[in-house]
């Protein structure tokens, strides 16, 4: 085995690491790497022999992971039989959820309420929320603390115990 190979065969742990990391998914990760050892002995005789392999390496892996995301590609679904079932969800309960949630938001002290809705509603930063209000951050992530808290026990409750009765 020639030395560029040697230390080829050397960074594949390395290689498949951070792939795994930055794709996540197994197979997906495992054909990058070898797209990018394939690419870098296509291309060998460009590496420059007084430098790090590794991050020539790695500089290929980013590369062709960065040209797979720019090119469109088709997306597949693997077919099995938990694939041919519905993949719409069921919308009948939305309306009962909306209305127990509007209940419980109408439990909460007006205080809560407004910073629970401008945090959790309205995608604000807490120091937003706090300058809008006029309070002190400290007052905001207490106040949101005890809404979020408050609203799970309510909300708790209300799937414990139905509004629909069993008609038998």
């Amino acid at each position: 085995m020639s030395d560029e190979s040697a230390q080829m065969v050397a960074c594949l742990p390395r290689l498949r690491r951070y792939a795994r990391a930055l794709i996540g998914e197994r197979n997906a990760a495992d054909d990058l790497v070898q797209d990018t050892c394939e690419r870098a002995w296509a291309r060998l005789a460009t590496w420059r022999r007084d430098s790090d392999m590794r991050a020539w390496l790695f500089g290929i892996m980013h590369n062709l992971h960065v040209d797979q995301h720019r090119k469109p590609r088709l997306t597949t679904t693997p077919m099995d039989d938990a694939s041919l079932a519905v993949s719409t969800r069921a919308t009948q309960t939305d309306f009962l959820e909306i209305r127990d949630i509007e209940a419980a938001l109408a439990q909460l002290q007006v205080e809560q309420r407004e910073v629970l809705l401008l945090v959790a509603l309205e995608d604000m930063r807490y120091e937003e929320a706090a300058k809008i209000l006029g309070i002190p951050l400290g007052t905001v992530m207490s106040r949101l603390s005890r809404a979020r808290e408050k609203m799970r026990s309510l909300m708790h409750v209300n799937t414990q115990t139905s509004l629909l009765k069993v008609v038998k």
